[in-house]
């Protein structure tokens, strides 16, 4: 399942496709797909470097 990162407040979470709204600053909020898609990150499932 993809992981989602708010850009305003950096809260994470999973979910197939990103929220209107933020859970956590409750703001309209453009998410970046921080998923890890490359082996040096697939231990932790996200990609720190993103965001």
């Amino acid at each position: 399942m993809p992981s989602w990162k708010c850009q305003k407040c950096g809260y994470t979470l999973e979910s197939d496709t990103p929220p209107d709204k933020c859970p956590s600053c409750k703001e309209k909020c453009d998410f970046l797909d921080n998923s890890c898609y490359t082996p040096d990150c697939s231990r932790e499932g996200v990609d720190q470097r993103i965001g």
